[in-house]
């Protein structure tokens, strides 16, 4: 099994997309998740640096500039997807990618507090 350590500049990228108020916060992530084609859309315009911004994970021992390097995709390449972070946080918990669960668990809450999600108890 692939072992994932966390990328700070994809954590960076989330925190800032949060901050400038660029995320969808009800989606069904199976529908907007992007496929291999939208991903290789993507980087026909941008760098492999903008790419990378979108995974919260990095596979340990993948060569930089390809796409076996980056896992954990958290939005639309557009926008940051609620539901993305939800999918990285259960995705990681299920295979037990501690740090990469954590950081999306965090960004979640921050996206949550940011937008006035708050728990009802005490």
């Amino acid at each position: 099994m692939a072992k994932y350590t966390v990328n700070p500049d994809a954590v960076a990228h989330a925190r800032s997309l949060i901050d400038h108020r660029q995320y969808v916060l009800e989606s069904d992530w199976g529908q907007v998740q992007p496929g291999a084609a939208e991903q290789n859309a993507f980087l026909d315009k941008h760098d492999w640096a903008a790419y990378a911004g979108w995974h919260l994970g990095l596979t340990d021992g993948a060569a930089d500039e390809t796409k076996a390097r980056y896992g954990f995709i958290y939005g639309d390449l557009r926008r940051l997807h609620r539901s993305g972070l939800i999918a990285c946080v259960y995705r990681a918990s299920e295979w037990r990618h501690k740090d990469v669960e954590l950081a999306a668990h965090d960004l979640l809450q921050y996206l949550d507090d940011r937008t006035g999600l708050r728990p009802t108890r005490g």
